[in-house]
């Protein structure tokens, strides 16, 4: 219900609506925030077909952010099988975790906007190829017609008589 996870679902809803999320929820402050982002952690790790991991909170206070700069939860990140982006807090607000992550973005929108490739964009490359393709297939057959084309005038022109001297000789 948080947030943090509303800009995410935004951002992925303008961005690339195909993409299928995965909310693994943790305590992101208090005394039991540490132990629940590690289980996070390596909740996601256990999962199949997760490509890219972000772990994040909107900002705080210090205190607030206090267990991103748990070694417990560094090391958990650092040990991720999944590539992990860190998004803890505001673009001032710099957490261990953001050091040991793959990737850091100065917000979770913002790695949102890192991990998920623009669809727009996606469609107009797959555009062009498709035109490129269409251009190299038309470009092949009217080589290949002109090939067939030389081919049937050389067999029709020639005289038996022509034939029949080369198979002579």
């Amino acid at each position: 219900t948080g947030a943090v996870w509303h800009d995410i679902q935004n951002v992925a809803r303008r961005r690339f609506p195909l993409v299928e999320l995965v909310l693994v929820p943790a305590s992101v402050q208090g005394p039991q925030a540490p132990a629940e982002i590690v289980a996070a952690i390596e909740h996601m790790c256990m999962l199949d077909d997760i490509d890219v991991m972000i772990v994040g909170r909107g900002g705080g206070s210090p205190e607030d952010l206090a267990p991103f700069n748990d070694e417990s939860v560094a090391r958990a990140i650092f040990a991720s099988s999944i590539p992990v982006v860190s998004a803890v807090g505001h673009e001032t607000d710099i957490s261990i975790a953001d050091m040991v992550a793959d990737v850091r973005a100065p917000t979770p929108s913002a790695a949102a906007e890192i991990v998920l490739p623009d669809i727009l964009e996606l469609q107009e490359r797959l555009a062009d190829h498709r035109q490129d393709l269409i251009q190299i297939i038309e470009e092949y057959l009217a080589e290949t017609g002109h090939a067939v084309d030389r081919l049937q005038r050389r067999l029709l022109l020639q005289s038996p008589a022509i034939h029949i001297n080369r198979m002579r000789r």
